[in-house]
Formats: C-alpha cells, structure tokens, sequence
C-alpha cells in the first residue's frame, strides 16, 4: 500500500507551515478582513463609500528564476517582498492603490522553515504598501518541480477613482522622468544567471559591486508607491510605466496612445554596477541590455513639460536623485 506522503507529498508538513504563517499574515490585516486565514477564500469589505465611482485593478505575476538564486544561497525572504512590490507597482501604473494580495508557492519539498521565510517578505511589503495579505496557497509537487526548486507568483487587487484613471492622457511633448531601480529587480535572471554564474560564484566579493554577488542578485525589487502617492494626489501624472522585462521602451510603449513614440536619452544616467558587470562578463550587446534589463531605472513617470519643477521637488525624499530620461513625440519623427 502507498501513501500520499511516500508519494512525495507531506500534508502534516504542510499545517505545520500554516501554523508558522498564520501569525505572521494576521500582522498584514485591517479593519476590512472579515475573517482570518483557512477558509476556501479570503473575504475583504469593500468600502466602496469613500468612492464616487471606484475600478478595481488587478495584477498577476512572479519573481521569475530569482527563486533560484534565493534558494542556492538559501535566503528566501527578500524574493516576498520583490513579489509584493512588483505587482503594486504594476498596478500603480493605473493610479491604483493595493487593497489585497494573494500568494501561490508550488514547492518540490514543503519545508515549513522556508514558507515562513517567504511569508514573512510577503508579510513585510504588505505591511509597508498598506495592502493586506488575504489568502494564498502552497501546493507540493515533487514531480513538476524537484526536490530543491519552486516557484513564487502573486496576484494584486487595488482600486482607484475613474476620474483618476491613468489611461490615454500621455501628450506629444510630454517629459519622461526615471526613478532610479534598487537593482536587476525581478527580470532578467536567466540572462544574467548564464552570464554571471559562469564567471562567478555567488558567494563571491566582488569588487565592483562592494558586496558577494548572490546578496547583489537578491536585492530587494523596490515599491515606487510612496514617492508617486504625492505626484498622483496633485494631478501631475499623465502615464507611468515600470520597467520590467521589455526594458525602457518596450513598458513605456505600452501606455502611449497610437501615434506617439518615445525618445530616450541614453547617457542621461549612469548604469549601476551589476549592469556592467553583466554587460562586460557575457560581451552583451548594447541594445539586447536595453531591452532585457532596467540599467538603473526601475520606473517612469511621464508628465507635462510645464510641470518639470513641481515634480521634482515632489520627488525632493528620494534616495537617488530622479532624472530627466526622455520626451514623447510623433512616431513619425
């Protein structure tokens, strides 16, 4: 007689780690969560009276073969908040702000230590974006995935007013400005894990980037929603976009209305090093790092020419100095 647990798959391994997590995601919870986690869905209340006329948006992704250098160097904590973050600034680029996030993590070999790892990222960037972490879903697959592999993907609910719907303002003229990235984020991993492991080892210093190269690779994805909040409630956004895989032109493109293209100029900025580094170990040409990668810019606001100065001086709390990066004009130009 075979069992489900010498099959692969520990269901005693698996509440244990709901009890390690459960704490853990109540931290997350307002006063909208009508009920903790365990049911078949998480149940938010919706107050659709502070509305005049509410969208919800949503968002799916994943952290992509980051998960393999977090499970290599056996740190699993920052790939939650990367996960989290990514999708809030996907939706931001609607003007939308998060309501709640659901997680999926499809593991080879349920280890309760690691989920809670993971969570806890997940329960951290939740917490700093204001948004709850209502539900998720582990499932062990030995087969699909090995023993020592998984996968990390989420889904984003927010909400935005539709009189402050971001969708088809972006004007010819319009000025493009960069809001520096934290690193590669969550695109272009598997570039740069070809490039970059078969030069270096993860747990390797690495003089250029003043740190070993696996704590570089695991840098946390940042969230772009505290800096634009303030740009977004005075009315001086007309599109944003973040910059994931597709590279600059490739997101930007997407929120532009027919007709209208984007000008970027390229030596506005200086590329961080783990760009470089990529660039110059894999004799990477030019223009396939502009599409793959961020190269320091991790998200673009696009905005009025006249409104230059108030923007900047909105963005006067960054870190790294936001910078003027391009202008939309005719696709004919």
């Amino acid at each position: 007689m075979k069992t489900y647990r010498e099959a692969g798959v520990n269901i005693d391994e698996g509440n244990r780690a709901v009890d390690r997590i459960k704490d853990i995601v109540k931290t997350t919870f307002n006063k909208n969560v009508v009920t903790g986690i365990g049911l078949f869905g998480g149940l938010f209340k919706f107050e659709k009276e502070k509305y005049k006329e509410p969208v919800l948006v949503s968002s799916t992704d994943g952290v992509g073969t980051k998960v393999m250098i977090a499970a290599s160097v056996g740190k699993f904590d920052t790939i939650g908040q990367c996960l989290v973050n990514h999708c809030v600034n996907d939706i931001l680029t609607c003007g939308a702000r998060p309501l709640f996030f659901l997680d999926y993590i499809g593991i080879g070999k349920l280890l309760p230590e690691y989920i809670e790892e993971i969570v806890s990222g997940l329960a951290i960037a939740c917490r700093q974006n204001g948004c709850v972490l209502i539900g998720g879903e582990m499932a062990e697959m030995p087969d699909v995935y090995g023993r020592e592999k998984f996968d990390l993907v989420g889904t984003i609910v927010g909400v935005v007013e539709r009189e402050k719907l971001l969708y088809g303002k972006v004007r010819e003229g319009d000025v493009l400005i960069g809001l520096r990235s934290s690193g590669l984020h969550t695109n272009g991993y598997t570039l740069a894990r070809k490039v970059l492991l078969e030069k270096f080892a993860l747990e390797e210093y690495i003089d250029e980037l003043g740190c070993v190269l696996g704590e570089e690779l695991l840098r946390v994805h940042r969230s772009y929603l505290g800096p634009v909040s303030g740009l977004l409630e005075r009315g001086l956004v007309r599109g944003m976009s973040h910059i994931t895989g597709g590279g600059i032109v490739g997101n930007t493109r997407r929120i532009l209305p027919e007709g209208l293209r984007i000008e970027v100029d390229w030596d506005a900025w200086e590329w961080p090093p783990i760009f470089k580094l990529i660039r110059d170990a894999g004799n990477v040409p030019e223009d396939e790092m502009r599409r793959v990668f961020n190269l320091g810019i991790g998200f673009v606001i696009i905005c009025d020419k006249n409104d230059i100065d108030e923007v900047f001086e909105c963005l006067q709390g960054e870190s790294e100095d936001p910078v003027l990066i391009g202008s939309v004009v005719r696709e004919d130009r």
